[in-house]
């Protein structure tokens, strides 16, 4: 599939590649507005008695992020429930307009707290290319999964379809996929993900290398903040894109109509972690007693957010305009877990699964250890981060204090103690095998060798080729 003309990707071709990509960030900039964060305190909030008595906290006004997508629902509902006034908090939402400034937020000081990327903090840590360097910690997740990778009509009429229908055939899906790709100009041979150096582009780049489609001699990765997604599809600015939901359901038939979910990540890792509760490190030493006022509030937005019997009224709160701002029809589906993949030959591709996000209880078939939930941190998987980081060239190789930067960076060790304080058991080990049926490649993830996993791609790259925007 390769040739000269897509080998060399040169300025001329990012600008043209991006221009339109450009234009569209400008007419949608009306998607983004970081004054339409609610204000004050719910009045369910009023009714709650704090259980932390602020006076107790070295600072119990702080200033916590949020991006308008499914994933602000934990930050929904502490505010709208009262958790963060129930641990002595009075916490200022921030809307976001994208997830690099939800990262940049934290690092530069405008945030205290705000979620990342899964990938964010690791990067932070490890000086990958493409990343913002800054002793990044988290100590928990906000979910897992909820997020999906759409293409566009021009795919589908080609001959690609959703995941679900190849049936594990990655040899059957790459010949389409070559197919498509190889007659397009290089200028169009674009993908859009969220934010550079994470875990949307690395899956973006699994799928294809397993495939057999090297990412970087055939396509380019664009970063376009999530709401931005749909309107620069129609356009034409890209053939495909990753994000959170809900822009991936917007996107399809009787919605949007311009496109169709190809597939959920949880089809590339499944039990992959999607957000993280980020901070400095620095403001986990200064205010100790704050950021575990912080962490039991999220972890216990999350288990509200987690019971099926919430999940309806929790795809709902998101709807306001001070969150997502979307139609239920449109936030609900990854919430309550009634996914549709659509498509454009009136078939139903309706999948109902209550893991399609996954905020506090696993479904059986990951929980491999005991006490396992989706607010704990492996740092397994933070070394896995690492391999995708070292195989795409955006670091030398695995750093030989791969597992320092881990522990510094995934904080199991808080997390430990805030949560039994909370009367929750967690995971004893920071480290599991990742089995080979959690991958669309079906290779095994094992943490104890992960210079050998990374030797073990046939595609990989030793410097990134493709361009990024931040």
């Amino acid at each position: 599939m390769s040739d000269n003309n897509t080998n060399n990707w040169t300025r001329r071709d990012l600008i043209k590649g991006l221009g339109a990509t450009a234009f569209a960030t400008g007419l949608s900039s009306c998607a983004i507005n970081a004054n339409r964060a609610p204000k004050g305190i719910s009045q369910a909030a009023l009714a709650v008695e704090p259980v932390v008595d602020p006076k107790t906290l070295e600072k119990p006004n702080i200033t916590v992020g949020y991006v308008p997508v499914n994933d602000c629902a934990p930050f929904a509902v502490a505010w709208e429930k009262g958790f963060f006034r129930k641990y002595g908090l009075n916490v200022t939402l921030s809307r976001e307009a994208s997830w690099g400034t939800s990262r940049d937020g934290i690092i530069f000081g405008r945030l205290d707290a705000s979620p990342v990327v899964s990938g964010a903090v690791t990067n932070a840590r490890t000086g990958a290319e493409g990343a913002r360097h800054a002793p990044l910690c988290a100590a928990m997740t906000i979910h897992r999964h909820g997020n999906a990778m759409t293409m566009n009509k021009a795919m589908w009429q080609s001959g690609l379809r959703p995941w679900r229908d190849y049936n594990g055939n990655l040899e059957e899906f790459g010949r389409d996929f070559r197919n498509y790709f190889e007659k397009l100009p290089t200028e169009q041979r674009v993908w859009a993900v969220v934010l550079s150096s994470a875990i949307y582009e690395y899956f973006i780049r699994y799928l294809s290398a397993a495939a057999g489609v090297a990412p970087d001699k055939e396509f380019r990765i664009i970063i376009v903040p999530p709401p931005q997604m749909v309107v620069n599809m129609r356009i034409g600015a890209m053939q495909g894109y990753m994000v959170a939901e809900p822009w991936n359901t917007r996107a399809i038939t009787g919605n949007d109509g311009i496109g169709f979910t190809f597939a959920q990540g949880r089809e590339i890792w499944e039990g992959h972690p999607d957000r993280l509760l980020g901070v400095m490190e620095s403001f986990i030493k200064e205010n100790p007693k704050t950021y575990r006022s912080l962490v039991k509030a999220m972890i216990e937005a999350c288990r509200y957010c987690g019971d099926p019997k919430n999940r309806e009224e929790v795809a709902k709160i998101i709807t306001n305009k001070s969150f997502t701002g979307a139609k239920l029809k449109l936030t609900k589906p990854a919430i309550v877990g009634e996914y549709n993949y659509g498509g454009f030959d009136d078939k139903k591709r309706l999948v109902k699964s209550t893991d399609t996000t996954i905020f506090f209880e696993k479904p059986a078939n990951l929980v491999k250890q005991l006490n396992d939930h989706s607010t704990f941190l492996w740092q397994s998987q933070s070394i896995w981060l690492m391999t995708q980081s070292a195989r795409w060239g955006q670091i030398k190789g695995i750093p030989k204090n791969a597992e320092e930067l881990a522990r510094k960076a995934w904080r199991t060790d808080l997390y430990r103690e805030i949560a039994a304080e909370m009367g929750i058991e967690s995971p004893k080990e920071d480290y599991k095998l990742e089995q080979a049926e959690l991958f669309i490649d079906k290779k095994a993830f094992d943490p104890s060798d992960p210079a050998g996993y990374l030797k073990s791609f046939e595609i990989r790259a030793n410097a990134p080729k493709s361009f990024f925007m931040s």
